[in-house]
């Protein structure tokens, strides 16, 4: 997809790249074009994408903070990778700068720390040109943008002022390009600019707020938009089998993972579930994909057989960048990548290179320490938040806590976007209605008794 947007006085142009698998995961390349001049501009998103914007000589710091802010909640609400949503950012005014190419930047963290950074140009909204180096430049694949046929392009335009070159015939390129673009217009820009720019249906394409400080009010509009959730991820189990968790405690990991199994959603299409263990070597049990089913996948677990030996951590994540999460080993293209570490004591290797490359790579790292685990190492491990991702207890017989804390949140159930959930809220109501319909039948007919015995 393409997204751009136009902020009063500034206006933003937004690439983005998705793909639709079979699985139901998407991707994304997302580049925003912004009009920076002298002031701050603005940024958008939508679904899994992401923008910046800074505007023109109209848009005042404290304007061109807010959108900074409104471009950081979309990015959060994205699943942000190498193979999932990538984002890329143009500021632009009378000149396009590139502040961010698809390419750049594989976590949230490092996009919002990007995000953050950006400063406005000088004076000057050129619309049109913004929009060409979104299409010739920040969608090239040199600048990191996927070439698939399965990939698609949205464009949102934010803008609060009239463009000062011709916005017609480019949008009109960009659009017939199959680039899908959204126009946000802020005060004094004319709706017909707006509708210029976008796709059609025209309704579900055009927006207008009176400013700035509204503009987070379509962060949810834009999230819903681009919403395709499905409950498909990759996870990988990374398990310590050193000497010193001691076999009765190993059966009780088994366990352990086992609980975690139960609350995934295994199936062909959805979640896959891999297993590695590692004491000073380290050893696949099953790749991600072999088994589609969770009694499968649960006998698979029991029958794991214990290593032994040392505690070699890190080698043990370098293992999991570059084999469990490969298409070799049956990892899926755009699907989350999830990697859950055990341990029960220091790493005899260093660790730090190793996670850093896992989070670089956009996996999503948790970290479980029991026993004599260092909870420094834990901590390095883990994504962020690092609270929501590392967790220790001093005692194997109290592991059972952690794997009710733990949650692998690929979509959140009770998420409005998520497709799921919006059926599941439609059956509700449906028996609501059918409940309140019931309830309304016996009155009726109390009623028409009463009535009865009256006359």
């Amino acid at each position: 997809m393409f997204l751009s947007k136009s902020l009063a006085h500034f206006s933003l142009s937004l690439v983005v790249e998705q793909v639709i698998r079979t699985h139901a995961a998407l991707q994304y390349d997302v580049a925003g074009v912004c009009d920076a001049a002298m002031h701050p501009g603005s940024s958008s998103h939508r679904g899994s994408e992401k923008c910046c914007c800074y505007g023109s000589r109209s848009v005042r710091p404290a304007e061109f903070e807010q959108v900074k802010v409104f471009l950081t909640k979309v990015i959060d609400g994205l699943n942000v990778g190498a193979d999932a949503t990538r984002v890329g950012v143009v500021n632009y005014a009378s000149r396009v700068k590139n502040e961010v190419s698809l390419k750049s930047h594989k976590t949230k963290a490092a996009l919002v720390k990007a995000v953050s950074k950006i400063e406005p140009l000088s004076s000057g909204t050129m619309t049109g040109l913004a929009i060409q180096f979104a299409m010739n430049v920040a969608f090239s694949e040199a600048e990191g943008a996927r070439k698939s046929p399965d990939i698609s392009k949205v464009a949102i335009i934010v803008t609060d002022g009239r463009p000062q070159d011709n916005i017609r015939e480019i949008a009109a390129k960009a659009r017939e390009a199959g680039i899908e673009i959204f126009a946000i217009g802020v005060g004094r820009v004319e709706l017909t600019t707006l509708r210029q720019m976008a796709s059609e249906p025209l309704d579900d394409h055009v927006d207008y707020v009176e400013s700035y400080s509204l503009i987070e009010k379509l962060t949810k509009k834009f999230q819903e938009a681009f919403c395709a959730c499905s409950n498909a991820a990759d996870v990988v189990f990374l398990i310590d089998g050193s000497k010193s968790v001691r076999p009765e405690n190993f059966e009780l990991v088994k366990k352990w993972i086992n609980l975690i199994i139960d609350k995934l959603d295994v199936s062909e299409t959805n979640t896959h579930v891999g297993l590695v263990q590692y004491s000073s070597s380290v050893k696949q049990e099953f790749p991600l994909g072999r088994y589609n089913n969770k009694k499968a996948l649960k006998e698979a677990v029991k029958k794991m057989g214990y290593m032994e030996r040392g505690t070699m951590t890190g080698q043990a994540i370098n293992f999991l960048v570059d084999n469990s999460f490969t298409p070799s080993q049956g990892a899926r293209p755009g699907v989350p990548k999830v990697g859950i570490v055990f341990t029960d004591g220091r790493s005899q290797d260093y660790i730090g290179d190793a996670a850093k490359k896992a989070k670089e790579n956009g996996f999503e790292m948790f970290a479980v320490g029991v026993g004599n685990a260092v909870e420094d190492e834990l901590r390095e491990i883990a994504s962020i938040p690092v609270a929501d991702h590392y967790f220790y207890t001093a005692d194997f017989k109290t592991m059972n806590q952690i794997a009710k804390k733990l949650q692998i949140n690929v979509c959140q159930v009770e998420d409005p976007c998520e497709c799921n959930s919006l059926v599941k809220f439609q059956k509700k109501v449906e028996e609501a209605l059918q409940a309140l319909t019931k309830k309304l039948d016996a009155v009726t007919k109390r009623i028409t008794a009463l009535e009865n015995k009256i006359v």
